[in-house]
């Protein structure tokens, strides 16, 4: 999935021998980016020093903040040429505003007037068509490099390249299991593309992130859409919320697991707080009972009679377990598991409204059909008969 509007062709852009470069009609859509931020604060007063600090997007997922130095007017959409080491680098404005100042505030970040690069200008057509240019080669770049890669060796996947908008350097994204020594790889990068090169690391979940797909939820991968941070995942996650360690269902496009599994663990984790625990056999009369699985959020423990099979489950609330537990600790046993009273597994009532109509009940019955429709007959007729009399 390509995380910006594409740009026009080069021939809209160079014109004909002799004409003058025009800017082409780009248009930006918010929301169809990876990584986009909803400007929640957007109808508040702007104030003078607003576009002080704005915040650039570059290809998919990397974002930059930089100083508005000669406080140019700027809008989230505009193409801008900014500072860079070397050269300058072009990007789009995707944050200005208040809503910098917020996003300062929620990664704890205060940076100084020196430590923040410059934004030189708004990009010209010049600009715009050398950042095309640079865009386009970046495809077959991956691919060459991959190549000379695999011919020097190196335990290495390059997944991504990315062209500083001057066309005088690009970044070359890769992963990799262990440490990889390739400085002669950079200088046969050097050599055939004849740029400067900056190799930077990424895991596999920042791989997914940057390339984009659909989940098993049938949305967009979170990480293209709002996760910067990413938190360890384990196979206790999937345990708090009851859910088979099949590692086909738990695994994402990244072959790690989900990052979805974080999102409700605390519900789950509060919920079970006061639940007893679970690895206590029931003792009762007539059989001794072995949990087989639990309903978290309606509190139902799930038990058998057999350990190594689930067959012939019984559900018991969870203060009926502690009650059992209870008087197991005494050294007496329950007379039965099921207490014969208990209301708590009534079916619950269907709320469908439309339940007990029919499907039908709109149908013409057969003497609705059947019966003349006598005054629009005659209104037809009045209108004929004045039309033949004319």
């Amino acid at each position: 999935m390509q995380t910006e509007i594409l740009m026009t062709d080069n021939e809209d852009i160079q014109g004909q021998s002799g004409e003058e470069i025009r800017m082409p009609d780009i248009k930006y859509k918010p929301g169809n980016n990876k990584l986009d931020s909803f400007n929640w604060l957007r109808d508040i007063p702007s104030v003078t020093d607003e576009n002080e600090i704005v915040e650039v997007r570059f290809k998919n997922t990397r974002k930059g903040l930089f100083r508005n130095v000669n406080s140019l007017r700027l809008e989230v959409g505009d193409i801008v040429a900014v500072e860079a080491s070397p050269g300058h680098d072009i990007g789009r404005v995707s944050m200005i505003g208040n809503l910098v100042r917020e996003q300062l505030k929620r990664l704890k970040l205060n940076p100084s007037p020196d430590d923040l690069k410059k934004i030189y200008r708004k990009a010209k057509a010049v600009d715009v068509q050398k950042w095309e240019e640079a865009r386009k080669l970046e495809n077959t770049t991956m691919l060459r490099s991959r190549k000379i890669a695999e011919e020097l060796k190196l335990n290495m996947k390059i997944g991504d390249v990315e062209y500083q908008g001057d066309k005088t350097k690009a970044i070359f994204y890769y992963i990799a299991d262990e440490r990889v020594d390739f400085r002669q790889l950079i200088k046969v990068l050097a050599d055939e593309f004849k740029i400067r090169i900056e190799m930077r690391q990424i895991g596999a979940r920042q791989e997914a992130g940057r390339i984009g797909g659909i989940g098993s939820c049938g949305r967009e991968l979170c990480c293209s859409t709002h996760i910067t941070n990413f938190i360890s995942v384990t196979t206790t996650h999937a345990k708090y919320q009851e859910l088979s360690l099949n590692p086909q269902k738990l695994a994402g496009q990244c072959s790690k697991l989900k990052c979805c599994l974080n999102f409700e663990l605390d519900c789950y984790v509060d919920a079970q707080r006061s639940f007893p625990p679970k690895e206590i056999p029931l003792q009762a009369l007539d059989c001794t009972a072995y949990f087989q699985k639990l309903e978290v959020h309606k509190g139902i423990y799930w038990y058998s009679t057999d350990q190594q099979n689930s067959a012939n489950l019984i559900a018991l609330p969870v203060e009926r377990v502690k009650e059992i537990q209870a008087i197991n600790r005494k050294g007496k046993k329950v007379d039965k598991l099921k207490v014969a009273e208990e209301s708590w597994e009534a079916e619950p009532v269907s709320h469908d409204l439309l339940k007990n109509n029919s499907l039908t009940r709109f149908d013409q019955t057969e003497e609705k059909k059947n019966r003349p429709r006598h005054h629009h007959g005659k209104r037809k007729n009045r209108k004929f008969n004045d039309k033949k009399n004319k």
